[in-house]
């Protein structure tokens, strides 16, 4: 997938999301959720493709891209595994969560599985300090996590 241009039905989308900003650089992240949803991650060259849109530095585009949990900065994988690592999180065992994990599924932290069925990440604040360990599975949060609830999800991501 190649990330040379964006279509001209997002360049209208661009058109529009840029009327609601001040500025080209306020409308970075509409901009990098639009570029993530046409090319399914966010590539260096996705990076570069938007910089050059909005008249900013690859590096400026970059920091906000690996400074937001939201953005894949890998291919995607069916299952996105994003476990919280911040101190609430780690006080209640997310270190042990990423341990289970990368047991079970014979990777390690930042990687994928051989089948592209799950990519395995920690990340930092999910917002969901109360219930601790936790983490996001694509779209969802799971918490409160136990070796029994994360046995019981990849079970049910196995059927799907």
């Amino acid at each position: 997938m190649k990330a040379e241009k964006f279509t001209p039905q997002n360049e209208q989308e661009i058109a529009e999301i840029l009327t609601h900003y001040p500025t080209k650089q306020a409308a970075l992240l509409p901009l990098l959720h639009l570029s993530q949803k046409e090319f399914g991650w966010i590539s260096p060259e996705v990076m570069e493709l938007v910089a050059k849109r909005l008249e900013l530095s690859p590096a400026h585009v970059y920091g906000v891209v690996t400074f937001y949990s939201m953005f894949l900065q890998q291919p995607p994988a069916k299952y996105h595994l994003q476990v919280c690592r911040t101190l609430p999180c780690a006080l209640m065992g997310a270190a042990t969560v990423v341990t289970y994990l990368e047991k079970k599924l014979g990777i390690k932290a930042g990687e994928a599985t051989k089948d592209g069925r799950f990519r395995l990440t920690e990340v930092e604040c999910l917002a969901s300090c109360g219930t601790a360990p936790m983490m996001r599975v694509n779209e969802t949060y799971h918490e409160g996590l136990t070796e029994e609830k994360i046995n019981r999800l990849l079970e049910e991501f196995n059927k799907l």
